[in-house]
């Protein structure tokens, strides 16, 4: 079975990134094409990247960052869970991606972004899916964009699709399950 990494992006206090990725974690979940693995990178907690030689080289110096590596390495899919902030992603994302290079290599990436407001996250995604090229990931067509979170989010802190934000993510799901296929084979033969 394929791994599929759900990484939530936001750090700061009352984020909705972890409400967001809990879903879209379940809804990975019972499609059954992948393990899932949830990943918060506010629980994570890197440091702004403060490794000495560039991440191309693998030369890594420090405990998280070999940690981060590991986690990254095994993976054959990713979900991005990503807000938007100034018109783009986390820059606790782009840190997290900046940590490595060749581990997010070839690998599929579907992303569930959200804001506030009406946009849904798409200026983010634009953002983070032009740095995801740089990185030989390859960012689906196929995604979910939810306008104004806070509607989606009960008194409890759950949240509540609509028909329209499940079908997306069935969607994209059915393609992350195709490109990781696809990919695995471009990714083992080197």
């Amino acid at each position: 079975m394929y791994k599929l990494k759900i990484i939530s992006s936001t750090i700061r206090p009352g984020r909705k990134g972890p409400v967001v990725a809990k879903w879209i974690t379940e809804a990975a979940e019972a499609h059954g094409g992948f393990e899932v693995e949830f990943l918060d990178l506010g629980e994570i907690n890197l440091p702004l990247m403060n490794e000495a030689v560039h991440p191309i080289m693998r030369q890594y110096e420090h405990e998280h960052t070999k940690q981060w590596s590991a986690k990254i390495e095994e993976a054959d899919a990713f979900i991005f869970v990503t807000a938007e902030y100034d018109y783009s992603y986390p820059a606790s994302l782009k840190n997290a991606l900046e940590y490595l290079v060749h581990e997010w290599a070839y690998k599929p990436v579907g992303i569930v972004s959200y804001s506030a407001g009406a946009f849904a996250g798409v200026r983010a995604v634009m953002s983070l899916k032009s740095d995801l090229l740089s990185l030989k990931a390859i960012a689906l067509h196929e995604m979910v964009n939810i306008p104004v979170v806070h509607q989606y989010v009960n008194e409890e802190n759950q949240f509540v699709p609509d028909e329209k934000l499940n079908t997306a993510s069935t969607v994209m799901l059915n393609q992350l399950t195709r490109w990781t296929k696809g990919l695995k084979a471009i990714k083992e033969d080197k």
